[in-house]
């Protein structure tokens, strides 16, 4: 797959055209059929949540913190695939690995001082590149951080509306 080729007629299209580069992503939570548990529609596919077993879930599915990791793995990952090709690096073997620490007073409310959410969250990117040279595995990994969307919007994140309807 030549992904320049296939990128060319979008970007110059954003170019021309700047207003035809953004989109509206949407996700949709409903209920599920206890207090610990909802779906979520994401895209094409529906995704089964639960609540963490450190606050009362079963433990048995990925919790929304699990799913903020995996959207984090997957936006690097597929972001460093497509780094990648477009450098013409050869890669044999790409995976990420994303860890997130968060303390659970937060989110039971057992403690006030300690915040809601993650403390800390890292991202590893594990290639292997027989001949691809330090200088361009650094370029890889910059391009990576620079070009996702996830990683970015963690660093900066937007604007945030809350509502009811």
């Amino acid at each position: 797959m030549d992904l320049r080729e296939k990128q060319r007629p979008l970007k110059q299209r954003y170019r021309e055209v700047p207003g035809t580069a953004m989109i509206t992503l949407k996700a949709t939570g409903s209920q599920g059929d206890a207090p610990i548990t909802c779906s979520v529609e994401v895209g094409r596919a529906i995704h089964e949540a639960q609540a963490h077993a450190g606050t009362g879930g079963a433990g048995t599915g990925a919790c929304s913190g699990d799913m903020l990791l995996g959207a984090l793995a997957a936006c690097a990952q597929i972001t460093c695939q497509m780094v990648a090709a477009s450098m013409g690096i050869d890669i044999d073997d790409l995976a990420m690995e994303v860890e997130g620490d968060l303390d659970l007073r937060g989110t039971l409310g057992v403690d006030k001082t300690v915040p809601v959410g993650f403390q800390d969250i890292r991202l590893n990117l594990k290639v292997t590149a027989p001949n691809a040279t330090d200088e361009e595995l650094n370029a890889l990994e910059e391009k990576t951080h620079q070009y996702c969307v996830v990683l970015q919007t963690l660093k900066s994140p937007p604007r945030l509306t809350l509502g009811r309807s």
